[in-house]
């Protein structure tokens, strides 16, 4: 029997103060949530390159690890593309775990205490996410918050997937979209000679020389502690949590100087100062994809010398909408059913490569997982074109946009580079082993999808490379047993491409 560990106790304690209404469902969902968790928790121990696991035995249902230790893991086969939490238990030299931070724990590897800590956070804060959800909810939201506020479960694969350690209950609840809350945003005033702004910066965020920096409530009260703050106006929390809707405007993405799932989500001078180059830059590629893909275009953004003040004011990607049509996060589709038909997940599979695999060719590799991809519905939910927001994490390649006639931007640092493995793997693995997996829910759903778009696609080195070779995902447990090692680490899933021409 399940013996509920400290975390889950302390949300319960802190949720009866906050919600007391919400208590009994919250323990009604801490077995379905451990088992979510341990289900992403299990694919990462059997996909990954873990350097603890010495042999991988897979049998017709099942799936043995020998471990460098001389233990074994036991458990069912991983499917690494199933959204489901099948995993109800896997067992340890015999002993039965239901509760993924009690077996990191027990694992005893490298940095796996934080990170077990981590795995009681993320099960905890989604049985929390759960029993607050909206029930029943609405068939098409009205608002393109509502659409972000669907997504419960967070990332579809990533251990992490709620982690929120720093968050009490009551400010998830404060703060969280899926509990669809209302944020009151503050404003930090700087003197202009003491910012980098790029941009244009709106009269209303201006006041006698200063900048008024808009900062997220949670960041000014653990991290800019001291100083003046004043309430700004009213916003709506989306997936990313530090990124607010503000009504019929402009989203914000604000510094929240906290780790959730893998990152500290601050917002680097360097993102700042390249904000506008890339903001125009893609604006001007997107016209290359025949009308496809949008991207929603950076309006300003200004750091105060610092990652932990700093905001982005970006277009909302309602602005790509026509009279009838629904822009959604892509990972918000699998809250519709659209999924659900064989022939829709097929053409969005087909317009989702068209794109990325069209702009991979010309020089730039998109992070398209589903919080940053967005699909355009038509009246009848037909996926008619993308709409990507956030360009922070993509990648450029001088030498193919040069091939292309196309002068690359004036920029340097991480966001550059020529190596074809980086920029495949920028995008096969945000793409298709994230969005489009996520969007099919298990692999043999994704196989089918994706037998049915790859004849209709055009033929590039990229898609041979796609077809040809495993499928690149970030080894997102390894690189959080293994934070000594700077940038990302990569694992080689089964190919659900394998054999599809």
């Amino acid at each position: 029997m399940h013996r509920p560990s400290p975390i889950e106790t302390r949300l319960a304690a802190e949720l009866a103060e906050a919600r007391p209404d919400l208590v009994d469902r919250y323990v009604a969902e801490l077995p379905g949530a451990r088992a979510a968790v341990l289900t992403r928790l299990w694919r990462a121990l059997a996909h990954e390159p873990l350097p603890w696991v010495a042999r991988r035995v897979r049998g017709a249902h099942s799936l043995a690890l020998r471990l460098a230790d001389g233990r074994a893991l036991h458990g069912p086969q991983a499917d690494p593309y199933a959204t489901d939490g099948y995993v109800t238990a896997v067992r340890l030299d015999g002993v039965a775990y239901d509760d993924p931070a009690r077996l990191m724990t027990d694992l005893g590897w490298p940095h796996s205490g934080g990170f077990a800590a981590e795995l009681g956070h993320s099960a905890a804060s989604l049985a929390l996410s759960r029993a607050d959800r909206e029930f029943p909810p609405k068939e098409w939201p009205d608002h393109d918050w509502e659409w972000e506020q669907r997504v419960v479960d967070g990332h579809p694969f990533h251990p992490n997937c709620r982690s929120r350690p720093g968050f009490s209950a009551a400010e998830q609840l404060a703060y969280g979209p899926e509990h669809r809350p209302v944020v009151r945003l503050e404003t930090v005033p700087v003197a202009a000679g003491d910012c980098l702004l790029t941009g244009d910066w709106p009269d209303g965020l201006r006041d006698a020389g200063r900048l008024l920096i808009p900062v997220h409530p949670w960041q000014r009260a653990h991290v800019l502690k001291g100083g003046s703050a004043v309430p700004w106006r009213d916003a709506h929390p989306l997936m990313s949590l530090r990124t607010l809707a503000l009504p019929g405007g402009a989203h914000v993405k604000t510094a929240l100087s906290a780790r959730l799932t893998s990152s500290v989500r601050d917002i680097s001078a360097y993102s700042i100062g390249a904000a506008m180059t890339l903001s125009s830059f893609a604006t001007d590629l997107a016209s290359r994809t025949d009308g496809l893909l949008h991207i929603t275009r950076t309006l300003g953004a200004v750091t105060a010398d610092s990652p932990d003040l700093a905001a982005l004011l970006r277009e909302s990607p309602q602005a790509y909408a026509a009279p009838g049509e629904r822009v959604l996060p892509v990972a918000a589709l699998a809250t519709t059913g659209l999924p659900g038909s064989p022939s829709w997940l097929a053409e969005f599979t087909r317009l989702a490569l068209t794109v990325g695999l069209r702009l991979l060719d010309l020089g730039v590799a998109l992070e398209a997982h589903g919080q940053n991809l967005l699909v355009v519905l038509s009246e009848t939910g037909a996926p008619r074109r993308l709409v990507y927001r956030d360009l922070a994490d993509i990648r450029l390649s001088p030498a193919r946009l040069t091939r292309h006639g196309i002068t690359p931007p004036e920029l340097t640092g991480r966001l550059v580079t020529d190596d074809e493995t980086n920029l495949r793997r920028k995008l096969f693995g945000s793409l298709v082993a994230g969005a489009l997996a996520g969007t099919a829910g298990s692999g043999p759903a994704l196989a089918a999808a994706l037998a049915t778009a790859v004849p209709r696609l055009p033929a590039t080195p990229d898609l041979t490379a796609l077809l040809e070779s495993p499928l690149p995902a970030k080894a997102l447990t390894l690189m959080r047993l293994s934070p000594e090692v700077p940038g990302d680490q990569w694992a080689a899933l089964p190919n659900p491409l394998a054999g599809v021409r």
